[in-house]
């Protein structure tokens, strides 16, 4: 591609160029034990003639694995000869999160994916972001970002879109996320959607799922085979390999209309669970409870759902801070029927 925005990142493959390529984007990162040093960043491209171009990203925060390990098995077993078209794939978007094992990156306390569209005379988060904007996301067609809940939440397993005021835009995206297969499919009303990989890509026009296939921290057999079967049905899906997707069954769709979908602690203490993922809940049943261990008087405060639906996402660690989110109800998209 010609006339490109300037970047500060380059990167050792053509990303235009036939055949199998694994190279990396080289991040500058000047500092104290490296003055000259950069950060190389895996990426991989398969390509084989014209066709559609599918990006695909994993690691956007760095304690979420089920995307790092399907991309980098996909990584390996994918071929040239298997392709029309192109596929994109970067492992782990934020590497120095990654590597940290965190949400954000070390470096410069980025939030990736609060970073979009990126800032190429920004910080590292900012200037890998610019990178995927201009170079990335402008040559594909469709875009698979593979979050999960990482060390702070637990999710159903769930692929997610938004609802898009596009007729056309919306229809492709819907089909996308009935291609991919996940065991629910939601469509999310985000509490925050600006600096998301998720709004570029949408505003570009283009088609745009995302995930949250479990967290903890840690992946299961269960959301890796999610996660693996969703990237090859796809590329399915798109035309970019031969076949037909592979679904099991289709996606339960659900959504988050409301402010009261998300609930979230007013106070900080011990957190008890008190109802599971996936269990129904009417509103003004009790889901958790704060308890106060060095407060022995203090009665636990109970946390209560304000809409009826299915526990979706729930808090992790043993310990809760006031503003944590505790817990999301999700409620049957209606459009389903």
């Amino acid at each position: 591609m010609s006339n490109e925005e300037f970047s500060k990142i380059s990167c050792d493959i053509d990303l235009d160029a036939d055949g199998k390529h694994n190279g990396a984007l080289i991040v500058p990162w000047s500092r104290d034990e490296s003055s000259w040093g950069s950060i190389p960043l895996p990426i991989t491209v398969i390509k084989n003639g014209a066709g559609p171009t599918v990006l695909f990203t994993g690691a956007n925060h760095g304690d979420e694995y089920e995307g790092p390990i399907a991309l980098t098995k996909l990584r390996a077993s994918l071929q040239a000869a298997d392709v029309q078209g192109r596929v994109i794939i970067v492992p782990a978007l934020n590497l120095p999160a990654f590597r940290a094992g965190a949400r954000t990156s070390p470096i410069d306390g980025g939030n990736m994916n609060r970073a979009f569209p990126g800032n190429a005379r920004g910080t590292i988060t900012d200037m890998i972001a610019h990178f995927v904007t201009t170079r990335l996301i402008a040559r594909a067609d469709v875009c698979v970002d593979i979050h999960a809940g990482g060390r702070s939440m637990n999710l159903l397993p769930m692929g997610i879109i938004h609802d898009l005021p596009d007729e056309k835009q919306m229809a492709a995206t819907l089909a996308a996320l009935q291609a991919f297969a996940a065991p629910y499919g939601m469509v999310l009303t985000e509490l925050d959607a600006v600096g998301m990989i998720d709004t570029v890509v949408e505003e570009a026009g283009k088609v745009f799922v995302s995930t949250e296939l479990g967290g903890a921290a840690s992946s299961t057999v269960e959301t890796i085979a999610v996660a693996e079967r969703g990237v090859m049905n796809i590329l399915k899906h798109t035309g970019v390999i031969e076949g037909v997707p592979d679904i099991p069954a289709p996606s339960r769709l659900i959504h988050t209309p409301k402010g009261g979908c998300f609930v979230s602690a007013r106070t900080e203490g011990l957190f008890e669970i008190c109802k599971d993922l996936g269990a129904h809940v009417d509103a003004g049943d009790v889901i958790a409870r704060v308890h106060y261990l060095e407060d022995p008087d203090r009665e636990p405060t109970p946390l209560v759902a304000e809409v009826s639906g299915q526990i979706v996402c729930r808090h992790v660690p043993g310990l809760i801070r006031r503003g944590d989110c505790a817990a999301v109800i999700a409620e049957p998209w209606p459009a389903a029927g």
